[in-house]
């Protein structure tokens, strides 16, 4: 009888472990980050005019 039991209960143990569906996956997209090339223009310009200044205030 114990093992009757113990057969029923491994049965039923083995059988509520196998839970899924035959749903398909949700997979997100990756996430693509671009890089923004910078122009070096941005810097010069001011660099350039601090330079102007400087020198014009040295005169």
């Amino acid at each position: 009888m114990k093992k009757l039991v113990l057969a029923a209960a491994l049965a039923a143990a083995a059988s509520s472990a196998t839970a899924g569906s035959l749903a398909e996956p949700i997979v997100e997209a990756p996430v693509i980050v671009e890089e923004t090339t910078s122009s070096s223009a941005g810097i010069i310009i001011p660099l350039l005019l601090l330079a102007v200044v400087a020198v014009a205030a040295s005169q």
